[in-house]
């Protein structure tokens, strides 16, 4: 073997050894490409809405007369607050900067259910929870189906169900706090 060959064989086998330490330390590994937009917007809304659950949920769970609404709350606390851990993990890899809080139309639905109390503000919230819960699912439910991404098709898919159990909690509490 002549020497020009043995030293790319000999750059090949390194390269090949680095790459296999640094995935068995847990380094990530590049993606082959970035989402495309669509999926990168998707993930932001994702997390502007899931930010967005998470703090009407902890008012729920402090502000409610009914003690299933302060439960829905709490849920609402848990499984947004565990989905958005795993969104943003999800949106480092794919190198997607996220909304640090949520946008200014969820701040002003916060800022209108904090002025309400008792049975005004359960059903303002539950209002509230059913339409952004409707939204919600018909989204992942696009784009569990469209999404270019595999990996962002992946946590919409794994996130349905437990969107479609609030959609039906929300539906549950919205009518019955009428």
């Amino acid at each position: 073997m002549n020497t020009r060959a043995s030293l790319g064989f000999l750059i090949i086998a390194i390269s090949v050894v680095g790459l296999a330490a640094a995935q068995e330390a847990g380094a990530p590994t590049m993606s082959p490409s970035a989402p495309s937009s669509a999926d990168a917007k998707f993930l932001k809304e994702a997390a502007d809405g899931g930010m967005a659950e998470v703090e009407l949920g902890q008012l729920a769970s402090e502000k409610a007369s009914s003690g299933d609404v302060k439960q829905f709350g709490q849920r609402m606390v848990e499984d947004h607050g565990k989905a958005n851990s795993e969104l943003k993990q999800l949106a480092t890899q794919k190198h997607v900067d996220l909304p640090a809080e949520p946008s200014a139309k969820h701040q002003a639905t916060k800022a209108r259910l904090e002025k309400l109390s008792g049975d005004q503000f359960d059903k303002a919230y539950m209002t509230d929870m059913l339409k952004d819960h409707k939204q919600d699912v018909a989204a992942f439910e696009k784009e569990s189906k469209s999404a270019k991404d595999p990996d962002v098709q992946s946590f919409a898919a794994k996130t349905l169900p437990t969107l479609r159990e609030h959609l039906k909690q929300a539906q549950s509490l919205a009518s019955g706090s009428k």
